[in-house]
């Protein structure tokens, strides 16, 4: 392989499991609805960021480990969609780039 090959394979998983953090992020602002005043929504935006803050956890993990990046995006990709079966948009939506993210770490 080329080092540019190399250095691909090195950083994708990296900045796609940052870019997938910041998109569960983004369901956090669903908290914030019109008429629902600050004191009441904050909590809901703070248990909204839980997800990604996980997923930020992971990234830091794997940064130094990358198998712990692959064992975790898989294990969070499966766990998703073992917990939310009645959806299978939204399975795909989530299940699936956190599985990619995982087979990239691997």
């Amino acid at each position: 392989m080329t080092t540019t090959t190399v250095r691909w394979l090195l950083w994708m998983p990296r900045v796609l499991g940052i870019l997938a953090g910041l998109f569960l992020g983004l369901f956090a602002l669903d908290a914030f609805s019109e008429g629902r005043p600050m004191a009441q929504a904050l909590p809901d935006f703070i248990i909204h960021l839980v997800p990604g803050a996980v997923l930020f956890a992971v990234v830091a993990l794997s940064w130094r480990w990358p198998w712990v990046g692959a064992a975790a995006f898989l294990g969070l990709a499966l766990a998703y969609a073992a917990s939310n079966t009645s959806r299978p948009d939204w399975i795909l939506t989530i299940s699936g780039p956190l599985e990619i993210i995982g087979a990239l770490f691997f």
